[in-house]
């Protein structure tokens, strides 16, 4: 049994795994080379579902990273980062109504919960919104999804595993390993530290290729960068995931949004950005917040006294086929991977799932659409 692992990145993953290790007894350290939820899991829409997922294995995780979530919650007195309020979803245009519908029926097969609304049925769910930006139907609507507030999320958990005994090792990145056959031994920190270990846990987001190339390892990352707009305290009421065609939303808290479109990511691919990094409203282009805003107001009209309270840039990390990357790498059996897109919806599960192989546990037929081997 693996007694001492370093995890790799404080964000949604590390944090989870770092929990999972911490509380079955075994002593784990996290070493984050910024502050915990700092990077990505600090700058996502962070919505969980599995809407639209293929192929099935990916589907069929998610669909269990959700369940995850209702279970911590539910077992969690004042857990305050889940919200399961469901999704909306509609299409502007025939091409759009006619995928809409394709996703609606595919998940149906796969019996995932999903049904048709029309205008007045909407309207009871989000009072709030403006009846001339709805169709009169074939409005989707996914009652099981939802959103989590990441930081809430990595907070609690950290300190769950702080509580069991795990260290924090902050703003001191993985530098390198020292390897003795086909194992790691210890983990060589920025600072100088040497961290002595029986495995590693791969969860650095962003920079997972520039980890697993320290220990030998080539992984496949197509990273993009994501923006996203946080509006101002306001008197709207939104209580679920929208995605509308110019714009997507949910409610963040305090009376605040959080809203995004295609125009934002591609005003963040603009910026002259590093790994990671996160960025403050002036880097972002005022017209395209304008027109972030705009958007906003024409399907919540009570936004209009809304303004841009700030932004976030986020490095989104992507595998090289877009599929989750899980669990030990054959070469290397002692080094562990939990690294993907939709890293809010699948971080409990998938570190149960890792946490388990390291400790022995055979999740052979769950993991293998996910293994590192695959590029």
């Amino acid at each position: 049994m693996a007694r001492r692992v370093v995890v790799v990145g404080a964000g949604v993953y590390g944090a989870a795994v770092a929990a999972e290790l911490a509380v079955r007894g075994v002593g784990t350290t996290v070493v984050e080379a910024g502050a915990p939820a700092g990077g990505t899991s600090g700058a996502t829409f962070s919505w969980t579902n599995s809407c639209g997922k293929k192929p099935r294995s990916y589907h069929d995780l998610s669909v269990a990273g959700m369940a995850a979530h209702r279970r911590l919650a539910a077992d969690v007195p004042h857990s305050d980062w889940y919200h399961e309020g469901g999704n909306l979803e509609w299409a502007a245009d025939e091409p759009g109504r006619a995928a809409l519908r394709r996703k609606v029926a595919e998940v149906l097969d796969f019996g995932y919960e999903a049904r048709w609304l029309d205008r007045v049925e909407v309207l009871r769910l989000e009072p709030d919104l403006n009846p001339d930006r709805l169709p009169d139907d074939e409005i989707a609507y996914f009652p099981r999804e939802g959103w989590i507030e990441p930081t809430r999320l990595v907070g609690y958990l950290l300190s769950t595993a702080i509580s069991r005994g795990a260290e924090l090792v902050r703003d001191d990145a993985a530098a390198g390993f020292g390897v003795e056959g086909d194992a790691i031994t210890t983990v060589l920190l920025t600072s100088g530290r040497r961290v002595p270990v029986d495995a590693v846990v791969n969860c650095a987001g962003p920079s997972a290729a520039r980890v697993a190339e320290l220990a030998g390892l080539k992984l496949a990352m197509r990273n993009t960068l994501g923006a996203l707009v946080y509006t101002s305290p306001v008197a709207v009421a939104v209580s679920r995931v929208i995605h509308a065609p110019d714009i997507h939303l949910r409610p963040d808290g305090a009376g605040r949004l959080l809203l995004h479109t295609r125009s934002l990511d591609a005003a963040a691919r603009d910026l002259d950005t590093g790994p990671g990094h996160t960025h403050a409203r002036r880097d972002l282009d005022e017209d395209t917040l304008a027109a972030v805003l705009a958007a906003g107001r024409a399907l919540y009209p009570a936004l209009k006294s809304a303004t841009v309270e700030s932004t976030r840039v986020g490095e989104r990390p992507i595998p090289g086929d877009g599929l989750p990357v899980l669990g030990r790498a054959r070469a290397l059996p002692n080094f562990h991977f939990a690294v993907s897109h939709s890293g809010a919806t699948l971080s409990l599960h998938a570190a149960t799932l890792v946490a388990d192989e390291l400790l022995g546990q055979d999740h052979t037929a769950t993991l293998a659409p996910f293994r590192f081997e695959r590029f």
